[in-house]
């Protein structure tokens, strides 16, 4: 999964007509480090989405702008639109963030 890198690729990204999940996360969290195993499947099988790995403490202007304070969670946009959310501080299976994902459809 690529990371995101600055504020202004997360703007592109928001802004594009691309299907993107922004996965917050950071390399502290112990309920992160347990989805890391089974995403890159989830990446393949949702392939219509880009999946963009976003540093919490990098970008916690962004996580509070978008009341993003439970990690993982993952936010959705196309074309500057917020297609869904998931955003808690528990612990995420496989087939609790795959069932999220089938919600954006």
């Amino acid at each position: 999964m690529r990371e995101l890198q600055t504020q202004e690729e997360f703007n592109k990204l928001k802004n594009s007509n691309q299907k993107t999940i922004f996965l917050f996360s950071a390399n502290w969290c112990g309920d992160c480090r347990f989805i890391e195993p089974f995403m890159p499947e989830v990446e393949s099988k949702y392939s219509q989405f880009t999946f963009i790995y976003v540093d919490r403490d990098k970008f916690i202007d962004t996580c509070i702008e978008l009341d993003v304070f439970g990690i993982p969670s993952f936010v959705a946009y196309e074309n500057n639109k917020e297609l869904g959310r998931f955003v808690s501080k528990d612990r995420k299976t496989q087939e609790e963030i795959e069932n999220f994902i089938e919600s954006l459809a």
